[in-house]
Parts: structure tokens; C-alpha cells; sequence
């Protein structure tokens, strides 16, 4: 995944200044901006990713949750304490299934917005206060690609071209395991390219509902036709070329295989769903958090054979809030991927979220290199971290500079994580009805022993989908 970068850089004012806050759909909302405080620019981790300049939270914002029955007077007296007032409430069709009747709130405050979180964590009727924290994807710039040696991740020992490092997909699909159209997959990313001549058709076209306008199947989303846009606010997944990296992603997971083009996905029948939130300044947790509950409830309201969520992107501290939404799709029986992040750390000892939730539909995936080692940016954790995946040098899917068509490669836990989501869909394909326990066991078990992982992950081993 692409996260946030160690190297510490200065944002400047008129940036700061310049910022607009983030709203999510759904209920009343107030859109008049709180400007961001002094004591803000000095609290807010200030750094530069690949992207450009970056912020940990929205400042000036803050996600509550108010206990269920709180008076309004508690209400009033909690939002007093940290001159705050209500920006929206957010109240998902999968809250309210988990029989959550509250939802949660955006409070905009004047005051610093760690200052303002502990203030009003401590209020009677306060559940919890949290920042509104910012994401951002875990990636490194730097069967066309296949037959020519460039696809090592999708190799095997017994495949031409042969590396026993990658994760073992020629075997898979020699044995003729390639996936189903019937599984589904949602990506929490960047938006797609759907146009791409790779991922035509892998990306799914809602048949619930028309391009007329109108919500045909009442999910609170007009014309969702491939998906949602959680940072526009529309249903425009792909905006151009700025959308590399979720089509990039995209295609590790399912790019079109046997075509003799271009790339291939680990599971070349399947259709992708986008959950586009991470926008040009990033994601942020509310968005997150819809974009999982929109997954959540395609599945309960229709039935929809959603296996697994890809979620290659990280940053921020622990959020209640959007462990709860974790746990809702872990309830709706949903896979969620994650990338281990970065920062080359120990996340044993220095968590990274979101891999770092301990729901038990959570994967950790770190990221190896063509020859077998833990990639040089990679985090890894004993505890933390489940398994490994090629993440080094991954050519796949992405939009040219001119917004034509084209391949690249990128490097990053992002790139790992794609691997194993597509291993999922993979297996779901062949063991319809498995559920997560049993998936994240069949994956987990199966993972070949690897000297660079042991001790580095739970399984000490990598990605190994020849049996799928």
C-alpha cells in the first residue's frame, strides 16, 4: 500500500489555509469549513508523501459517537465543552442492520482537534471522540508482461517462465483455475480504470440499478453503475489519471488473462467493485467507513457473492469508528485485505492501521522481492503481519500521462496486498460458501515456509494459490 512516508516535511500555511474540509453523503450536512487552529498546524503530523504534502487528519474535525439515549442536553454540553457544532450524521444501511440506531457524528470544533477529542471523550453520553483521520495508498513508482519474464509475481516453480518466489498462479490456472464471474470483490482504493482493455468487463455494471437518476434499489446511492465515489461524492469511479494506483491494483487482482496482452490478474474471472475514497488529498476515515459499509449492505440487501475487501492504503491511529465497520463486514462474512504499510517498522511494536485491527476477517499482508526477501520498505510483525506477497517490481494496469491505456511498475505493500485478495476470490471460486475462517485458514496454511518471513509474520511464509 502506499502509506505515509517517514520523511518529515514542512506544509506550508497558505496550504493549510487553503484547505477545504471533506463531507460524506447521507444526511443534513453543514458546509461551511472550520478553519483549522493554530494549536491544528502545530498538532497535525506534517509530512510529504509521493503525492505531495500530506496531513494526518482533517483538522477541525472530529468523528463522535454519542451513547444511544444520551439527552440533548448531554449532546449540547458535550459539543459546548469543544466549541464545536454538528457538521453531519452518518448512519449506514449496515449500521442500522448491526442494530446501531445512533451512527455516528462529524463535529466541526474551534478548538485543536486532539484537545477537542480528549475533551470530549470525557463528556457524559460521549461514547468515544476521534480525528477524522487522513489515508493514503502504500506504493513506489519507479500475457505480454507474463511471457516475457515481467509478471514474476504470478509465477511458480513448474511455469514458464519459472520463479519459485511468486505466488504460484501459472500453476493455479494451468490446473484450470481461474476464477469465477460470479465473485465479487470490492476495491477501497483510488477508482479504476474501466475502460482499460484489461479490466473491460471485470469491473462490475449494477444491474439493480439504472443511469436514470433515481435510486432503483433504495441503497442511498443514485446510479451506483460500477461503484461509489466516496471523496466526490458521485458515481464517477474513475477520474483520470490520478486513478493509477487503484487501477494498477485492480489489475493484480483481475486483469483479463489468456488474452494474449498485456498483464494478467491472479483471478482472471471476477468482478470488481469500486470504492473510490482516496481523492487527491487522500481519504478519510469517514469515507472509509462508507465505502465498507456500502460493500457490507450490496451483500446483505442483494445476496451478492462478496468475498473480500482490498485495502492497500493506510495512516492515522486507532479509530473505533471504522473498527466497528471492520467488524460489520467481518459479521456480513467479508474478507478485509490489508497492507502492512511502509515504513519499515515493526508494527508488533508500532502498529499500523488499518493491518493492525485484530477482527478476525483482518489479513496483514507484507511485501517480498523477486528473489525471496522482505522488500526494503516493508513492515513486518510477528504478531501483526499474516503472511507475504510479490510487492517489489509488480507490472499491472494503469492510465498513461495521456490517459490512454497502458502498464507499469510499482512497488509497495499496495502491490503485495492485490495478490492475496485475488487469492481469495480464487479460492471462494473452487470452496463456494467458504467463510472466513475457513478462507483465511486455507490461505494462511498453504503458505510456503520462507527464511526472509520467519519471525517477520505469523506464518513466516508467502502467498501460495497453486492449490486454489
Amino acid at each position: 500500500m502506499f502509506s505515509r512516508t517517514t520523511r518529515l516535511g514542512v506544509v506550508a500555511i497558505a496550504s493549510l489555509l487553503a484547505f477545504t474540509m471533506l463531507f460524506t453523503p447521507g444526511c443534513d450536512q453543514d458546509h461551511s469549513p472550520t478553519q483549522p487552529t493554530l494549536a491544528d498546524k502545530a498538532a497535525v503530523d506534517q509530512f510529504f508523501g509521493d503525492d505531495g504534502p500530506r496531513l494526518e487528519y482533517v483538522p477541525g474535525e472530529l468523528i463522535v459517537k454519542f451513547a444511544a439515549g444520551a439527552s440533548e442536553s448531554a449532546r449540547g454540553a458535550a459539543l459546548a465543552a469543544v466549541q464545536g457544532r454538528v457538521g453531519s450524521r452518518i448512519m449506514t444501511q449496515a449500521m442500522r442492520r448491526a442494530g446501531d440506531a445512533e451512527g455516528i457524528t462529524v463535529v466541526h470544533t474551534g478548538m485543536s482537534v486532539t484537545a477537542a477529542a480528549r475533551a470530549m471523550a470525557a463528556r457524559p453520553g460521549v461514547v468515544y471522540a476521534e480525528p477524522n483521520y487522513y489515508y493514503h495508498h502504500e506504493a513506489v513508482s519507479n500475457d505480454t508482461y507474463y511471457t516475457n519474464g515481467s509478471l514474476w509475481g504470478m509465477y511458480g516453480d513448474a511455469t514458464t517462465p519459472a520463479n519459485q518466489y511468486g505466488c504460484q498462479a501459472g500453476e493455479a490456472w494451468a490446473l484450470g483455475h481461474t476464477g469465477s464471474a460470479s465473485v465479487f470483490v470490492g476495491e477501497i482504493d483510488e477508482g479504476i480504470m474501466f475502460t482499460h482493455p484489461e479490466l473491460a468487463g471485470q469491473v462490475w455494471t449494477n444491474p439493480y440499478d439504472l443511469v436514470d437518476g433515481v435510486d432503483n434499489d433504495g441503497n442511498g446511492y443514485i446510479d451506483d453503475i460500477h461503484g461509489w465515489d466516496f471523496d466526490g461524492n458521485n458515481n464517477t469511479i474513475y477520474d483520470g489519471t490520478i486513478d493509477d494506483h487503484g487501477t494498477h491494483v485492480a489489475g493484480t487482482i483481475g486483469a483479463k488473462g489468456g488474452n494474449a496482452t498485456g498483464v494478467v490478474g491472479v483471478c482472471w474471472n471476477i468482478q470488481i467493485i469500486s470504492g473510490k475514497f482516496l481523492g487527491k488529498r487522500g481519504g478519510t476515515t469517514t469515507n472509509a467507513i462508507l465505502a465498507l459499509d456500502y460493500f457490507t449492505d450490496l451483500k446483505s440487501r442483494h445476496g451478492m457473492n462478496i468475498v473480500a475487501t482490498n485495502n492497500s492504503w493506510g495512516g492515522g491511529l486507532f479509530s473505533q469508528a471504522l473498527q466497528d465497520a471492520i467488524e460489520r463486514s467481518n459479521q456480513a462474512n467479508i474478507v478485509f485485505v490489508a497492507a502492512a504499510g511502509n515504513e519499515t517498522v515493526n508494527t508488533d511494536a508500532t502498529a499500523s492501521y488499518p493491518s493492525c485491527y485484530p477482527n478476525a476477517n483482518v489479513i496483514a499482508v507484507a511485501s517480498i522481492t523477486s528473489t525471496g526477501t522482505l522488500s526494503s520498505f516493508s513492515n513486518y510483525g510477528l504478531t501483526t503481519v499474516d503472511i507475504g506477497a510479490p510487492g517489489s517490481s509488480i507490472y499491472s494496469t494503469v492510465p498513461s500521462k495521456t490517459g490512454a491505456a497502458s502498464y507499469a511498475s510499482y512497488s509497495g505493500t499496495s502491490m503485495a496486498t492485490p495478490h492475496v485478495t485475488g487469492a481469495v476470490a480464487l479460492y471462494v471460486s473452487t470452496h463456494p460458501g467458504a467463510t472466513v475462517a475457513t478462507i483465511k485458514s486455507a490461505l494462511l496454511t498453504t503458505a510456503v515456509p520462507t527464511p526472509s518471513l520467519v519471525g517477520k509474520c505469523v506464518t513466516g511464509a508467502r502467498l501460495n494459490v497453486s492449490g486454489f
